[in-house]
């Protein structure tokens, strides 16, 4: 499965990267998982979406509870819990 990956304001300089596409692998199916699998990538992302830290996640453009569900074709979006303009 598919999907947009954003990323804003500190996390996006923090990680270096401020979007892409990204294939999934099939047991990754909520935003839970997918932060989780994120922070495989290496030590730059696990500091980034650790477990402890309060990171916010939009599915296309609302507020989104790690226990909700992915599907091809969305948009998910990480950000500190304030942005500035």
């Amino acid at each position: 499965m598919r999907i947009k990956l954003l990323f804003f304001a500190s996390l996006r300089e923090q990680l270096g990267i401020a979007g892409e596409e990204l294939d999934l692998p099939a047991e990754v199916s909520t935003v839970g998982a997918l932060r989780a699998h994120l922070r495989q990538r290496g030590p730059a992302w696990q500091a980034a979406l650790a477990e402890g830290r309060l990171v916010r996640t939009a599915l296309n453009q609302s507020m989104a509870a790690p226990s909700a569900t992915i599907a091809a074709g969305d948009e998910v979006a990480f950000f500190p819990p304030v942005t500035g303009g």
